[in-house]
């Protein structure tokens, strides 16, 4: 499934991997998890418990693309990196209703 099939579904658990600083300097999306990158580690398997498909994202995708690296070799069978967090809102904003 693509990203936007997964945001398309409805049925997704969104987690921001920005520092809790950079949410609240540039803004976050609602219903996003912070589990900021340095945090994953320790927190992985709260991530893996997540039964559904898992969107990651930051700034600009970097982090998020380490972070889905990262959680896909402990297991992860469903993430996917949304990108930075401007660019997934408008995508999120655009699909509202369409499912």
């Amino acid at each position: 499934m693509s990203l936007i099939e997964v945001i398309q579904s409805g049925n997704y658990e969104l987690i921001d991997v920005r520092e809790p600083m950079e949410l609240e300097m540039d803004g976050n999306i609602d219903g996003a998890k912070n589990i900021p990158l340095g945090e994953v580690e320790d927190r992985q398997d709260e991530i893996l418990s997540i039964e559904k498909p898992v969107i990651l994202f930051c700034r600009s995708g970097n982090r998020s693309g380490k972070a889905l690296d990262y959680l896909n070799a402990q297991g992860l069978k469903d993430g996917y990196n949304g990108g930075g967090w401007s660019e997934l809102k408008a995508v999120l904003e655009a699909n509202q209703g369409t499912f």
